[in-house]
């Protein structure tokens, strides 16, 4: 996985982006992707965050994480393979450690366990899970827990 981390405010410390990291890698192994797979995190304060959902989601709020896909448009041609020895970036996300810590508080986890729960949760979205309808739910929920138990971040 080739992960790029915008961390620019220093919002994260160096033990907490190499968390970061070591689960992006760790999920990525999980569901198989390729090895030179790209995407980019950034790291924003909450007033970013709020920015940037109610610029793109039409949503005046802050939240954790907002996941930008580059393949989510379900009309995108599934016969698209890409060019051979060319990476696939699966897109960008960004989150908001301050909105991170607060949810931690919030329901009794750890930084670290609410922190890893919004990278999972992010990634998948990047790699075409959702959970908006209870069938899509019943998949990428359990996936999350799975992938967050196997790493060690249980609740």
């Amino acid at each position: 996985m080739d992960l790029t981390l915008f961390n620019d405010d220093k919002l994260l410390d160096e033990e907490h982006e190499e968390l970061v990291k070591k689960l992006v890698e760790f999920a990525a192994k999980e569901l198989g992707s390729a090895p030179d797979t790209e995407m980019s995190i950034t790291i924003v304060k909450d007033e970013e965050i709020r920015r940037i959902n109610r610029e793109y989601r039409n949503t005046d709020r802050v939240t954790d994480v907002i996941s930008f896909a580059i393949e989510d448009d379900e009309s995108a041609d599934d016969d698209f393979v890409g060019f051979e020895g060319i990476p696939e970036n699966i897109g960008d996300l960004f989150i908001a450690p301050g909105k991170v810590a607060e949810q931690a508080k919030d329901y009794g986890h750890s930084f670290e366990r609410e922190l890893g729960y919004t990278v999972v949760h992010g990634f998948l979205h990047l790699n075409g899970y959702d959970h908006i309808k209870p069938e899509d739910e019943a998949v990428m929920i359990p996936l999350q827990e799975k992938i967050l138990s196997a790493y060690g971040l249980e609740r």
